[in-house]
């Protein structure tokens, strides 16, 4: 059998690089947990009194104020560490 040739060249180790860690704010998570009850709430009540002053006026927007207080929560969802 051939001998193998050996490797003339090192073998190409990339720098070692220290990442740091980023951390969240602290705000991050009670705000969005507090927009995502806040959303959730906002829809069940629209369903359950869809007469009560305030949410009656707005009628089928109710919907969208919920889900806009919910999607605002997964987007700084994105952000947490």
């Amino acid at each position: 059998m051939p001998k193998p040739k050996t490797r003339k060249k090192a073998v190409y180790t990339p720098p070692q690089t220290t990442k740091q860690l980023t951390v969240s704010p602290p705000w991050l998570a009670p705000v969005m947990v507090i927009s995502w009850i806040i959303g959730i709430l906002w829809i069940a009540i629209y369903y359950v009194a869809p007469t009560a002053p305030l949410i009656g006026a707005l009628a089928n927007w109710n919907l969208l104020i919920g889900f806009a207080f919910i999607i605002f929560g997964v987007v700084l969802s994105t952000r947490w560490r």
